[in-house]
């Protein structure tokens, strides 16, 4: 069985101070939880510290970005190389706010991933189609699109490929307060898994799917109990350190068997 992943995505919030306080507590909020991998994704001015302060911890840490380059004259950009070093164990990559306000096109984020795998980093893939999309009944057709457009000409062993998370995040849900069902949510996640079977059905079998969009805990459990969704990446209920170990701790009673 899959593990359930939570991932926390802060975007960019808090200050250095929030950031150790809520990692500080985080450890204790969760005690006791072993089948749910917790993740926080923190602005780059953070990991450093956080990484000392998670370091006898099961929590792991990523970033919300990255440029797929080792190293050169790209100022402001952070590479794989700098994000491994640091110890961080996943990367977000395709975020709908990096596609959408920062002109990320699926070329870019097809060598993103490529540099995610050859770096050693575990990428959580994001796609998924906004409100127009949705209504014109194109929601396949664009996941379709940008999940083969991040996989193309990707010479990656099965075993890293299956160690992928791909994250649905309907644009028109985020922030809206108006998620998904998890029905529909359900419905979409096969479709990206079926999408996979091209990679083999181990891959298929084991990659994650997340959802993600609008998350809080009064829903949390309508997509977590779904046999084709392992999990969340979350935004604004990651916030808070108790709404985010609420979210984590709810995920851990909905095993499915």
């Amino acid at each position: 069985m899959r593990q359930k992943i939570i991932v926390a995505n802060w975007k960019m919030y808090k200050t250095l101070s929030e950031a150790e306080e809520f990692m500080g507590s985080l450890p204790r909020e969760i005690a006791g939880v072993d089948d749910v991998k917790a993740v926080v994704c923190a602005p780059f001015l953070f990991l450093e510290r956080l990484a000392v302060l998670t370091a006898k911890t099961a929590i792991s840490l990523g970033a919300q970005n990255m440029h797929w380059e080792k190293e050169g004259a790209f100022t402001g950009e952070i590479s794989p190389v700098m994000l491994k070093d640091l110890g961080i164990k996943y990367v977000i990559i395709g975020h709908s706010e990096r596609r959408q306000f920062f002109g990320e096109s699926n070329f870019q984020i097809n060598k993103k991933l490529a540099a995610a795998f050859a770096y050693g980093l575990i990428p959580i893939l994001c796609v998924g189609e906004n409100r127009r999309q949705r209504d014109a009944g194109e929601t396949e057709e664009v996941i379709e699109k940008q999940l083969n457009s991040a996989l193309d000409g990707l010479a990656v062993e099965k075993d890293l490929l299956q160690k992928m998370v791909l994250a649905y995040e309907p644009v028109w849900a985020i922030g809206s307060g108006t998620p998904a069902n998890g029905e529909e949510a359900n419905v979409v996640a096969a479709f990206m898994r079926s999408l996979l079977l091209k990679k083999g059905q181990e891959v298929s079998r084991k990659v994650s799917i997340l959802y993600g969009g609008s998350v809080n805990p009064e829903n949390i459990a309508e997509f977590t109990d779904k046999a084709e969704i392992d999990g969340a990446l979350v935004g604004g209920s990651s916030l808070n350190v108790k709404t985010f170990a609420a979210l984590i701790r709810i995920a851990s009673s909905e095993r499915r068997t």
